[in-house]
């Protein structure tokens, strides 16, 4: 029968139609729904509607119970969401506060900082305004200049300050440089665009859909974005093609020919990803740190004011104003399964807490190996966890400081200070750095990023004194020959990382009051990177979009019926963006919709454990 609303669905009386009439009644249908492709409405307009509408979706007379396992930033986003549309929803999570990575905290007698993330860009202004997060007290201020590379010659790139101040400073280097520089950000604009619109929805996971009806809506959101795509022009689609399998230097070096130049773009195609620029695919890990901005303003990079812990302090006050129950220091030790759903989670306490739904936060590799041990699971859902890749490389350090330093290339205050500092001149020390790793377990040189919050933020320190975060590439979890991440290892670390400091900035030790470094098994043990990786796992071609973490499961949708992945090992990837965790909450909305026809439930043939 069709209802007043013109949906088909079966009735629950009588018997089941023959699949000849069945599917007569389908296919019209379907071709309708595709012709709708064309119609004149811009799609841009019909996809923000549908996002409206799957973000407020009815639900069931009683709603599901939802226990979310870790409170950082895309947990407390996925919880927001499910209890703004009316679920009952616990998060639970084992350290004594939350935000996960996305914490600030003192590590020295009067100095806070950020102790593992570390600034703001990815941040989805959607789930900031979706989610209240200036009214629950977030502010973030930009920085004045996006980037500063000092040479060891004693000059100075700056990037940022408006495309302007930009040229002039790329000018010095190569005037053809400076010329082309429009060229490249406007192309990677308008490629970025394309696919961030990817990165607010679902991917398609066809090996793992539970109906036809599934079927049916993947395909024509394929063809939706395979529309989008094909508007780029021929120029811009090749550059996608190449951002998506190349290496950074390949893609750079037809825009611009200073070394210095393009190690000051590439460093963002190294960050958090264990790779040397010259590597097939870091072109586009440059790409996706390229999708976000601050307060509305396009490649903008800021700083939270308080820390990156007050993102997820907001997202916390945000989520307990609509009811949702946060529980500290309360580690899950299981997701509990009957027959082929979750029915629970078990605290390492004992203590069972029954849910409809669970949605995990934790690392991919987490829920496989631990949380679901003894479940019963797919082969190729456990021989993709076993051979998922996370690890990025990454060594963490906070300072107190007594003062500012003072770079040989600017050696007065301004606001180069209140950039992200770059220290890897160029490509080859990029290049030297990574293999170092892959040979000898650590860069003698490293890659660092500097960054002084407390230039925009006086929270952080005493009067007078700064902090300082760094971020050092490449060392690896696991070491040669057995080694392990004892205090002789990371004070060989931490020497190697302060020794490039003190080259372009010397005298910087004497101004250090105390530290805080974090290897990469700090990372992992710490924050649940496995690996130390924190991205939840290699930002790869074959771990993107609707394989990650794996092929099949894609689209949030674990194993077993109910059990969902909302961390940054879904798509669309690490960063503190909060968007995996807002559309896993739209995929699980949509899951339990009141409005799910009868028909797509009789034609399910979701894989069975």
């Amino acid at each position: 029968m069709e209802t007043a609303s013109g949906r088909f669905c079966l009735g629950l009386q009588g018997k089941f139609p023959e699949p000849a009439t069945l599917f007569s009644n389908m296919l019209p249908r379907f071709a309708c729904s595709l012709a709708c492709l064309g119609r004149a409405r811009p799609w841009h307009t019909r996809r923000r509607q549908a996002s409206c509408v799957m973000l407020t979706k009815s639900l069931p007379a009683n709603p599901p119970g939802v226990a979310i396992i870790g409170a950082g930033h895309n947990g407390l986003v996925c919880a927001y969401y499910l209890a703004r549309a009316g679920c009952q929803v616990e998060v639970f999570e084992g350290r004594s506060v939350v935000g996960g990575a996305v914490l600030t905290q003192e590590f020295h007698p009067g100095f806070r900082n950020s102790v593992a993330s570390y600034t703001v860009s990815l941040l989805d202004e959607s789930v900031i305004a979706e989610m209240g997060l200036r009214a629950q007290g977030l502010r973030i201020v930009e920085r004045p200049l996006a980037n500063f590379l000092p040479l060891e010659d004693a000059r100075a790139l700056h990037l940022g300050g408006g495309l302007a101040a930009t040229q002039a400073s790329l000018a010095r280097f190569s005037q053809r440089d400076a010329e082309r520089l429009p060229g490249y950000y406007a192309q990677l604009e308008r490629v970025g665009d394309a696919l961030a619109r990817l990165a607010r929805e679902a991917p398609p996971a066809w090996e793992g859909e539970q109906s036809w009806l599934d079927w049916s809506r993947s395909g024509s959101s394929l063809l939706g974005r395979a529309r989008e795509l094909a508007q780029l022009n021929a120029a811009d689609r090749q550059m996608l093609l190449r951002l998506l399998t190349d290496s950074a230097e390949d893609v750079l070096a037809p825009w611009f020919d200073s070394d210095p130049v393009r190690a000051a773009f590439s460093f963002d195609a190294v960050v958090g990803h264990l790779a040397s620029p010259r590597a097939p695919g870091t072109a586009y890990v440059l790409l996706h740190h390229c999708f976000g901005g601050v307060n509305g303003k396009r490649g903008q990079w800021g700083h939270a004011i308080g820390g990156m812990g007050a993102i997820s302090e907001a997202m916390a006050r945000a989520c307990v104003s609509l009811g949702v129950r946060l529980h500290c220091d309360a580690p899950v030790a299981r997701v509990v399964v009957e027959r082929d759903a979750v029915i629970g989670i078990e605290l390492a306490s004992g203590a069972f807490r029954p849910a409809q739904i669970v949605a995990c936060n934790a690392h991919p590799r987490i829920l496989a190996d631990r949380l679901l041990a003894g479940a019963t699971l797919p082969e190729d859902f456990r021989v993709a966890m076993r051979h998922y890749r996370s690890e990025s490389g990454t060594f963490r350090m906070n300072l107190a400081l007594s003062g500012l330093p003072r770079f040989s290339a600017a050696p007065e205050s301004g606001p180069h200070l209140a950039s992200g500092i770059i220290l890897s001149p160029g490509i080859q020390w990029m290049e030297a750095a990574y293999r170092d790793a892959i040979d000898h377990g650590m860069s003698q040189r490293p890659i660092v990023e500097m960054l002084i919050p407390s230039t925009l933020d006086d929270s952080l320190a005493p009067p007078g004194a700064h902090v300082a975060s760094l971020f050092c590439q490449h060392f690896r979890r696991e070491l040669p020959n057995g080694a392990c991440w004892d205090d002789a290892h990371k004070n060989r670390a931490i020497e190697a990382i302060l020794g490039v400091v003190e080259c372009f900035a010397p005298g910087f030790r004497r101004l250090i009051l105390g530290m805080q470094a974090l290897s990469p098994l700090d990372l992992e043990q710490g924050f649940g990177l496995v690996g130390g990786d924190i991205f939840h796992g290699r930002m790869s071609l074959s771990q993107l979009w609707a394989a990650r973490p794996a092929l099949g499961w894609g689209r949030y949708r674990m194993p077993l019926h109910g059990l969902y992945l909302c961390g940054s090992g879904a798509h669309p990837g690490g960063g503190v963006s909060g968007l995996p965790g807002r559309n896993a909450a739209r995929q699980i909305l949509d899951d339990q919709s009141a409005a799910r026809s009868l028909l797509s439930r009789a034609l399910s043939f979701r894989r069975q454990p």
